[in-house]
């Protein structure tokens, strides 16, 4: 190891203190815990651990009050990801992770060590994974940086998925001025592992060896996780040497070789380098083990030259893993990742000290007591306001000033950066591979069928922003249901969700009270749908120069379907002639609607979000879902962003089958103004059809659930009404040309 004299006795000074994102009451704490002054390298520990990324010390508090437990959960949060029983002895391992801030600085590596990082997670665990999603989020279309961001950000997912052969399956791609300065990239694995196999990461065995395998540690990524955890300002593209540099080859790698050793009984516990890399990989074992880890940091295989201690702990070097292993079984796992050509080190051992040694050149450089640097990591109640709630928006108030036909609208929102056809981003995806893709990208929810079984998964990801700014408490209980909607309308039982929340500056009340308000809409929304959170990840500080981000709650939702040959449905028009039935109450509410923000000047942020009654979400879900199992429907999608028009629009698209709608004639619906019924986001809300609607009316009527029909299936036309119509190839130009073309300007 180079010489580390300088790095031992550098002075720790106010502001270097300030550089490492600690308060001075923060400081004082590590001086408590210490009984001295730390040394640099401790500093650093404690300044990543210590971190919002790494220690969610401004939202703990409110973490803990998510419903975490089913029947069907095997391990909730707290693990590198969530655990759900599948049946048949298998295991479904997900998890949904943020790498918001360095997808914003380089986006191409940003993106992809983001997907690296994620299926480590899974993997680390004795899953193979079978999938990956993304929600991801950019700023105005409009805006300079806005088109290079979404090329690297596409390129970035695209290129490491599929060097993996992992498909990715679906997602979501949205644009929004409020992410012109701060863009979110959030990733989902979701993998499969047999029940009795399933790896954990609490170290164990007094003098056990403690393995480093993977890749070599260089110096890219460096406090990449205290970055995460602090807003952007107009210097943030000087932090690229923060930003991580993937090999998506070498994970491949790292995957076949541990799955390899998963399947001795060599390993003891297993984590992933991940934020703050070898720092947090030790702690959180040994905290969890209730041990020591002692390192020998001149045995890390490096990269570079004169590496510090403090760097080789920082590095967040990528297609790394650290291991206890069982004593004698070294020299087999040596071998095993020897043949597949990477590094495998024995850095260190287990030890009864309850504290992490670190050693180089002879010297002790580290030496901290390990239940302290967790147990009284910062937790902070921090200050919040409620949002102040918005006005409801009457129809009439709404639409005034608004001369529009139904299919005029339409065209404009199918065609708008909101509504337009994703094609040009999931076309950059290996989204088929081993044939196990039962329903690709542009449906409900993806469904990947469960390797040489009947049975599949349902996975969506979903989240509403411009309603949880309006109201959070809704907001969150929308992008929960919204989940659990389209996992349903696949016909998936839904069980169990991930969640990504992405927020701006913590200690700013109002941003806190989005943050408390979307909590406690999740928690509602769970437990009215039986669908707990068993894994996630916190981004705050996402802003830049004091301009926060729309709060966005990314849902990642997870179901299960028995039969892939006999519980699903289309989502397009499946045969012509059909009834279209629609399944819930239309009030027709336009605040925050696509309606608003497309085709008026007030550009969607008017109004109220509707409502969200979670008991009509779970009566009319669990009937759709018995509809879907019981054969007597031929297509299903659920109603959302844009309406029963557009989700109309979207099923005539998708079966290539046009459509003739008639608007209501009786009852309350038939009061509304036209676009309010046909535009509306009234939620709990579903579109199916059937070549017998008769019964199916009278099946909705006996479980006291909503539903009336509204239109037949056929012709290569959607008609509305009398003299509305659209051809179905003028609106498919229309949903399928913005974003190539957008894309196509140099």
């Amino acid at each position: 190891m180079s010489d580390i004299t300088p790095e031992i006795t550098r002075q720790i000074t106010p502001e270097i203190v300030a550089e490492h994102g600690l308060t001075a009451e923060e400081y004082e704490r590590v001086l408590r815990i210490m009984g001295r002054e730390p040394k640099m390298t401790e500093l650093g520990i404690f300044s990543v651990m210590w971190s919002e990324h790494c220690s969610y010390k401004s939202s703990k508090f409110w973490l803990k009050k998510l419903p975490t437990e089913a029947p069907w959960v095997i391990c909730g949060p707290g693990e590198n990801a969530g655990v759900i029983d599948i049946g048949d002895g298998k295991a479904c391992i997900f998890k949904m992770e943020s790498h918001n801030h360095p997808s914003f600085i380089e986006p191409y590596q940003g993106a992809a060590t983001g997907v690296g990082g994620i299926l480590r997670d899974v993997f680390t665990m004795g899953a193979r994974p079978v999938a990956n999603m993304n929600a991801l989020r950019f700023g105005a279309p409009e805006h300079p940086k806005t088109r290079h961001l979404v090329g690297g950000v596409v390129a970035g997912i695209g290129g490491y998925g599929n060097c993996m052969g992992i498909p990715t399956v679906g997602g979501e791609v949205n644009f929004d001025p409020s992410y012109n300065g701060n863009i979110l990239v959030n990733a989902m694995t979701v993998g499969i592992a047999d029940q009795d196999k399933i790896f954990y990461s609490a170290a164990a065995g007094i003098g056990n060896p403690v393995v480093y395998v993977g890749s070599k540690t260089g110096r890219d990524g460096i406090h990449g996780a205290t970055m995460a955890s602090a807003e952007f300002d107009d210097d943030s593209e000087e932090k690229r040497p923060t930003v991580q540099v993937g090999d998506p080859f070498t994970e491949k790698l790292l995957l076949e070789a541990c799955l390899e050793l998963m399947a001795t009984d060599a390993i003891i516990a297993i984590q992933d380098m991940g934020a703050a890399g070898l720092t947090s990989s030790s702690v959180e074992m040994s905290d969890k083990g209730g041990v020591g880890i002692e390192f020998d940091l001149d045995q890390v295989p490096v990269r570079e030259e004169a590496m510090t201690p403090y760097e080789i702990m920082l590095s967040e070097s990528q297609e790394r893993m650290l291991m206890v292993l069982k004593p004698g079984r070294e020299d087999m796992a040596r071998a095993i990742f020897e043949k597949w050509e990477l590094d495998f080190a024995i850095i260190g051992r287990v030890t009864d000290t309850n504290r992490l040694v670190l050693k180089a050149g002879g010297e002790v450089v580290c030496d901290i007591p390990v239940p302290p640097l967790v147990a009284e990591a910062p937790e902070y109640e921090r200050p919040w306001v409620p949002t102040p709630p918005s006005p409801v928006l009457a129809a009439e108030d709404a639409l005034a000033g608004m001369d529009i036909s139904p299919t005029d609208a339409l065209a404009k929102l199918v065609a708008s950066p909101d509504l337009c056809s994703r094609r040009w981003v999931w076309e950059q995806y290996d989204h088929m591979v081993m044939a196990d893709t039962v329903r690709r990208p542009g449906g409900d929810a993806a469904i990947v069928r469960v390797h040489g079984t009947d049975r599949a998964l349902a996975i969506t990801t979903d989240c509403t922003p411009r309603y949880c700014v309006a109201d959070p408490v809704q907001g969150g209980r929308q992008a929960v249901a919204e989940a659990w909607r389209n996992l349903t309308a696949s016909g998936a039982k839904p069980l169990a969700i991930t969640d990504n929340m992405n927020f701006g500056n913590p200690e700013r009340p109002e941003i806190m009270g989005q943050f408390a308000g979307c909590i406690e809409g999740m928690t509602d929304a769970c437990l009215a749908l039986d669908f707990p959170v068993v894994s996630g990840n916190v981004s705050l500080y996402n802003e830049t120069n004091g301009g926060g981000i729309l709060p966005t709650p990314a849902i990642g939702g997870v179901g299960l379907i028995e039969d892939v040959t006999r519980d699903i449905t289309a989502t397009g028009f499946a045969a012509k002639g059909d009834a279209i039935v629609l399944i819930g109450e239309t009030a027709g509410h336009l605040g925050r609607s696509m309606l608003l923000r497309v085709c008026s000047d007030r550009h969607g942020d008017a109004g109220a979000p509707p409502p969200v009654d979670l008991a009509a979400e779970r009566r009319n879900g669990d009937f759709v879902r018995g509809l879907i199992g019981s054969g007597q429907v031929s297509a299903c999608h659920d109603v959302s962003d844009g309406g029963i028009l557009v989700a109309v629009a979207e099923m005539a698209l998708a079966g290539g089958i046009g459509a003739a709608l008639t608007l209501p004639v009786s009852g309350p619906e038939a009061d509304l103004p036209a676009l309010a019924w046909l535009f509306g986001e009234d939620q709990s809300r579903y579109l199916v059809t059937s070549p017998d609607p008769d019964a199916l009316l009278a099946a909705a009527k006996s479980a006291g659930v909503p539903a009336i029909v509204i239109g037949t299936t056929g012709s290569a036309q959607l008609t509305v009404g009398e003299g509305n119509s659209i051809s179905l190839s003028d609106l498919r130009n229309a949903h399928e040309n913005w974003l190539p073309d957008y894309m196509a300007v140099v």
